[in-house]
């Protein structure tokens, strides 16, 4: 008996190990479900990135549905989700605010300066403090928020213009007929 542990032990591991194959090919790890889901958006006072002396917090956002997209300057997969913010957001029918995450001021400015600015505001969060309230892993990230402030979406990675077309439009167009 003692010569068969080695071997199910192997199995065993093997068999997680598959398990875990399996589960990563069956589940888009973009969409991590977010506990916020159907929550308020948590509350937050942050500067703006072009006036930081200005600060912008949840209450002055109430009243329509926005986007919060999560960018930095240091971000490889911001750089492929701009272009598709820049052809995108205008058209969205939505105030899209850019949350600078983690990022020198400077840098996010140069940053927008060469490759173009699609949000309505941009405001930065440098210590990323607030980030951890939104449950924010990294950048980019993207939030739907409603009238009243609730998460109603948040989407881990880069926008495409299928996740637009298919998952954000959508949404919002549901989101705007539920507003007064």
């Amino acid at each position: 008996m003692n010569r068969m542990l080695p071997l199910i032990g192997f199995v065993l591991l093997a068999g997680l190990f598959g398990f875990g194959i399996w589960w990563n090919t069956r589940h888009d790890q973009r969409e991590v479900p977010s506990p916020l889901i159907g929550k308020p958006a948590p509350a937050f006072s942050l500067p703006l990135l072009d006036d930081p002396a200005t600060r912008v917090n949840k209450a002055e956002m109430l009243g329509q549905p926005y986007l919060v997209n999560v960018f930095a300057s240091w971000c490889i997969a911001c750089g492929e989700e701009h272009p598709v913010l820049m052809q995108e957001a205008r058209q969205l029918g939505v105030p899209v605010i850019g949350y600078n995450y983690k990022d020198d001021p400077d840098a996010a400015k140069a940053w927008l300066n060469e490759h173009g600015n699609p949000y309505s505001m941009v405001v930065t969060d440098r210590s990323g403090a607030t980030a951890i309230d939104f449950g924010v892993y990294g950048a980019p990230e993207t939030f739907l928020i409603d009238a009243k402030g609730i998460i109603r979406y948040k989407r881990i990675g880069p926008l495409t213009p299928e996740v637009i077309a298919d998952v954000l439009e959508p949404k919002i167009q549901a989101l705007k007929q539920e507003s007064p």
